[in-house]
């Protein structure tokens, strides 16, 4: 079995855009040594941020602490009953990395839909490689 956490890293909210929609807003991030950037929309009403919060974001392949597929479930039915990687975060989403773009120099920019609600990450390929193509959660807490 593999690691569940495909990337992790502590950001620093610059912006807060909540002017196009009711209960959501597109929220701008860096991390601390400055090398990732994103862009997120995040239900406001679930989890509310500001600018200046501290956050952390993990992108998983599963929610399953041993880093097993749940293939054989639906999204909806993993972790009933049994302790998984959503109970250490405030907020967490399931959607799909459908685009890579590479960027000037080593730099990589990660697209990812979560049902509509977006992420673009940019950083150095190292960081970013365990990405790929596929389903994953995003995990976020405070």
């Amino acid at each position: 079995m593999s690691e569940p956490v495909l990337f992790e890293d502590r950001f620093s909210v610059n912006a807060v855009n909540s002017q196009k929609y009711d209960r959501v807003s597109r929220i701008t991030a860096e991390s601390g040594d400055r090398q990732i950037f994103f862009t997120l929309d995040v239900n406001t009403e679930l989890y509310p941020v500001a600018t200046g919060d501290e956050m952390q974001l993990a992108l998983a392949s599963t929610l399953h602490l041993d880093g097993s597929k749940d293939d054989s479930k639906g999204w909806r039915e993993v972790g009933r009953g049994e302790h998984t990687l959503a109970d250490e975060y405030d907020y967490v989403c399931y959607g799909k990395i459908y685009r890579f773009v590479e960027g000037e120099g080593d730099t990589i920019k990660v697209f990812i839909s979560f049902g509509g609600l977006l992420l673009y990450i940019e950083g150095p390929y190292k960081k970013l490689n365990p990405l790929h193509m596929d389903n994953v959660y995003l995990l976020v807490k405070k």
